[in-house]
C-alpha cells in the first residue's frame, strides 16, 4: 500500500487491485480511523478525508499501514435486485464477440451476484465487479452520444447502469426501470459502495 497526501484535508491509498480497495473500504467502513468524513473508493485508489482539527495525514497514514484487511469473494452487504429487459442495442454484437448465444450472454449476465466496487461518471453510476470473464470487453471503439437511462451495459471488468441519459461507450445488454438516482431519496444513489446487486430477467 502506497500512501500519499492529498492537500491539508485528505490521504490517498494506492492498492494492488479492486479487491484489496474493497477489503480496506469494508474495514474502515466497519471500524473507521478518528477523523475520517468521506471515504471514495476507486478502482486502484482509496481517498479519505478527515477533519483537520481532529486528526493529520500522518496518523490517518499510520492506522492504514496497520490494518490487515482480508480480501474474500464472500462480500456481506445489502442486496440490490434489479429487474432487466435484455433487449439492448448491442446485444447481438456481445454475443457475436464472445462466441456465445443471446441466451448465453443473458444467463451468465444475470447468473452472478455483483459487488458495487465504487461510484463515479455520473452521481449514481456504479460500477459492478463480478461480471462474467466470457463478456469482458473493451468500450466500444465508437461512443455514442446519448445512452438512455436506465441501460444496463458492460466495459472491461465492469457492470453498470446508466442513472440518467449520458454520453457513453460501454455495451449496451438491456435496460431497468429503476430509478438509480433520485434527489427525494435519502440518500440519492440506488447504489452504494460494498452493496451486492443481482439482475433479474424479465420479458419486454
Amino acid at each position: 500500500m502506497d500512501i500519499r497526501r492529498c492537500g491539508d484535508q485528505a490521504v490517498l491509498a494506492e492498492l494492488a487491485d479492486i479487491d484489496h480497495v474493497l477489503a480496506l473500504h469494508r474495514a474502515l467502513r466497519d471500524d473507521p480511523p478518528a477523523g475520517v468524513t468521506e471515504m471514495v473508493p476507486a478502482a486502484r485508489t482509496l481517498l479519505l478525508a478527515f477533519d483537520p482539527a481532529v486528526t493529520d495525514a500522518r496518523r490517518i497514514g499510520a492506522d492504514l499501514r496497520g490494518r490487515r484487511p482480508v480480501v474474500t469473494v464472500d462480500v456481506p452487504g445489502r442486496l440490490v435486485e434489479l429487474p432487466v429487459v435484455y433487449d439492448g442495442l448491442d446485444l447481438a454484437d456481445v454475443a457475436e464477440r464472445t462466441e456465445l448465444s443471446v441466451a448465453e450472454v443473458v444467463e451468465r449476465h444475470s447468473a452472478v451476484t455483483y459487488t458495487v466496487a465504487f461510484c463515479g461518471f455520473v452521481p449514481g453510476f456504479g460500477y459492478l465487479t463480478g461480471t462474467d470473464p466470457r463478456l469482458h470487453l473493451p468500450r466500444r471503439s465508437s461512443p455514442r452520444t446519448r445512452v438512455p437511462a436506465g441501460a444496463v451495459a458492460v466495459a472491461d471488468e465492469f457492470s453498470g447502469i446508466y442513472p440518467r441519459a449520458a454520453p457513453g461507450g460501454w455495451h449496451i445488454l438491456g435496460s431497468t426501470d429503476a430509478a438509480m438516482w433520485r434527489l427525494d431519496r435519502d440518500p440519492p444513489a440506488l447504489l452504494r459502495p460494498g452493496d451486492r446487486v443481482r439482475f433479474v430477467p424479465r420479458p419486454a
